[in-house]
């Protein structure tokens, strides 16, 4: 089988491309990329062997030409760079191509960086949980501040319509990512973005497909707090004994944040109203005010605490911070209503990981005390289809009041007593008291939600992916007759 062999002398970009080829176009954060790339003046040209909408006509919108599936030929122009994105294996056909042809190369962090960092300052946002939520709070007050920044985020942020954005101002907000980067630089993303300033929101096992166990991501965070300026800061949610214990081997200035009296910037006195939240900030001990925010749950109330602290840090009014805050539109896919029809609200949420399962269903029946919570679970990701945390589900659903759950895709990569199994963690929540099953796909789950779903019922829909139309075709399903 042939396979890329890449010259790492070539893995830099070259002092003047003009023409920038991307592998892999169709990923969101490549999309983006080639949207920015073009806004700076290069000619863009990319390829993806999934290309469909929404990626495909926001592309075509913008005139980048979009190649159908990978092939060497796709590179005999000779674009002066090519970046390969993640998706990309050594043995796709335009990466063999690139190797003998000996194109520079990068990857999209590394070219994130060489493109958009250099020179700014750099905010990143990172941990397991709430990097999407947080990165977006921060770049939407930023931006309500008057201080626009440049950003690229894991989500389509409301405030802008878009998940990346080039700006002329000092800041640049990135979504700090551990995962790999590429199969030619298997480090975390975030080891490319040049960190100013940084949150740390959490610190837990995940991915466990590229990390062996928490100690190696635990590796990969001391490196990644490890290229923080001595004269930056990181702000950290110390409650959390991980990110204590690695903030405190940090050069630069530590900011904690959290619910406890011996944090810096502490949360009090938190009201949930509806899809609102109300909470005192104390700093240094000292009531500082009072921040409103349009979302609901502690977790996403501490995020927002730690984007006061950070914009605090570099020099923002408190009041004008809050007052951004308070404008806050919200992120695609996060605790999102998509729809209420006869009463009966959908939500569409990315939570996939226990804690995150569990912080998200905490925050909804905080919003909706009174009503029914049924949530709908899609297993997707490389982790959540392992069993690593079959066991961890078990305790995190506690807060509805019914589950259904899609049985996974197999992986290929591991025997299947190695996976996941979502008919045991149905009879697992039974064994807890919870009404719980499983189904072997969407159409089954739709048919039993049309069944189940009385007016004043609370659907909450939770995968890191498409879910095959779920919620639009179970909105479209309620509204029929009966």
């Amino acid at each position: 089988m042939n396979i890329a062999e890449l010259d790492p002398a070539r893995n830099q970009a070259p002092a003047n491309p003009r023409h920038i080829h991307l592998i892999g176009i169709c990923g969101t954060a490549m999309a983006a990329m080639a949207a920015m790339l073009q806004q700076q003046g290069f000619v863009v040209t990319g390829s993806d062997e999934n290309v469909y909408p929404p990626m495909s006509t926001f592309l075509a919108e913008l005139g980048i030409e979009v190649m159908a599936g990978y092939k060497g030929e796709h590179l005999q122009s000779r674009p002066e760079l090519v970046i390969v994105g993640n998706v990309v294996r050594r043995t796709n056909p335009e990466a063999i191509a690139l190797a003998q042809l000996g194109l520079p190369y990068l990857s999209m962090p590394q070219a994130l960086g060489h493109f958009f960092l250099t020179g700014k300052r750099s905010l990143v946002v990172a941990g397991t949980h709430g990097k999407t939520t947080t990165s977006s709070l921060l770049a939407t007050t930023l931006h309500r501040m008057g201080a626009t920044p440049g950003f690229m985020i894991g989500g389509l942020v409301e405030a802008f319509g878009r998940n990346a954005h080039v700006s002329d101002g000092p800041y640049f907000v990135v979504e700090g990512d551990e995962y790999d980067t590429a199969f030619f630089n298997k480090v975390s993303k975030f080891q490319h973005y040049q960190p100013c300033c940084a949150i740390l929101t959490s610190v837990e096992f995940d991915h466990a497909d590229i990390f062996a166990d928490l100690e190696a991501i635990k590796a990969s965070f001391a490196e990644f707090i490890g290229r923080i300026p001595a004269d930056g800061a990181l702000v950290a949610h110390i409650e959390d004994p991980v990110v204590a214990e690695l903030a405190a081997n940090a050069a630069c200035q530590v900011i904690g944040y959290g619910l406890d009296a011996t944090c810096e910037w502490r949360l009090d006195h938190l009201n949930v109203h509806g899809l609102a939240s109300e909470f005192t900030v104390i700093h240094q001990g000292q009531k500082l005010g009072q921040c409103r925010l349009p979302m609901p749950g502690q977790h996403n109330c501490l995020n927002a605490l730690a984007v006061i602290a950070l914009l605090h840090r570099l020099g923002f009014a408190f009041e004008a911070i809050t007052a951004g805050l308070a404008s806050f539109e919200g992120v695609k896919r996060r605790q999102q209503v998509r729809g209420v029809v006869r009463g009966i609200t959908v939500i569409d949420d990315f939570a996939h990981h226990p804690t995150a399962v569990r912080e998200t269903l905490s925050a909804l029946r905080l919003a909706w005390p009174e009503h029914r919570l049924i949530v709908v679970f899609e297993p997707r990701t490389n982790s959540s289809r392992r069993a690593v945390f079959q066991q961890q589900y078990t305790r995190v659903f506690d807060m509805a009041d019914q589950v259904l759950i899609r049985e996974h895709i197999p992986l290929d990569s591991i025997p299947l007593s190695a996976q996941f199994s979502s008919p045991k963690l149905a009879e697992d929540l039974r064994s807890r008291g919870k009404k719980a099953e499983s189904f072997v796909d969407t159409d089954a789950i739709l048919e039993a939600l049309a069944r189940t779903c009385q007016s004043g019922d609370v659907v909450v829909i939770l995968s890191n992916g498409g879910f095959d139309g779920i919620h639009e075709r179970l909105l479209t399903l309620l509204g029929q007759p009966a």
